[in-house]
């Protein structure tokens, strides 16, 4: 088990299997040092836990768990490409997308979720740029939408 799987394990989480394609996309592609992934949904055994507009049939509150979720699955497919997660540098960029009530702008407190995941499970390494964006409704519904951008060690 790696380090970082090893955090994991200690905040009681485990690495999911990466979320197979919606679409004709891969979940995460490497660049020379650099691992980008897709856009990672909330999804939890296949399915979404919850789908809706935040600050409307989704509070705040359950939006940043579920971008916890998202940061969570979009390691997966960082460990898909990179083998392991131990070979992370740093985590550079970090863009979440949160499907909004039009009076909801709580965006980059949704946005904490993935990044305070990050930042538990890396340490230093999981301190990132980040840009959160309101959308007006993301795939399947779902609630939030979370892609990062890794640099690895050689």
């Amino acid at each position: 088990m790696s380090a970082v799987e090893a955090r994991l394990a200690a905040l009681g989480l485990t690495l999911p299997e990466v979320v197979p394609p919606l679409a004709a996309y891969q979940p995460a592609v490497r660049s020379g040092a650099y691992v980008y992934t897709a856009g990672q949904l909330p999804m939890v055994e296949g399915k979404l836990p919850v789908t809706g507009k935040v600050g409307a049939e989704v509070t705040p509150e359950e939006a940043k768990e579920l971008a916890r979720v998202c940061a969570l699955n979009a390691l997966a497919a960082v460990k898909s490409v990179a083998g392991d997660l131990d070979r992370i540098a740093r985590v550079v960029k970090v863009v979440g997308f949160v499907a909004s009530a039009s009076d909801f702008t709580g965006q980059p407190g949704v946005l904490n979720g993935a990044s305070e995941l990050l930042g538990e499970v890396l340490g230093e390494k999981g301190v990132h740029a980040r840009s959160a964006v309101g959308v007006a409704v993301l795939p399947l519904d779902a609630p939030v939408e979370v892609e990062i951008q890794v640099e690895l060690a050689e």
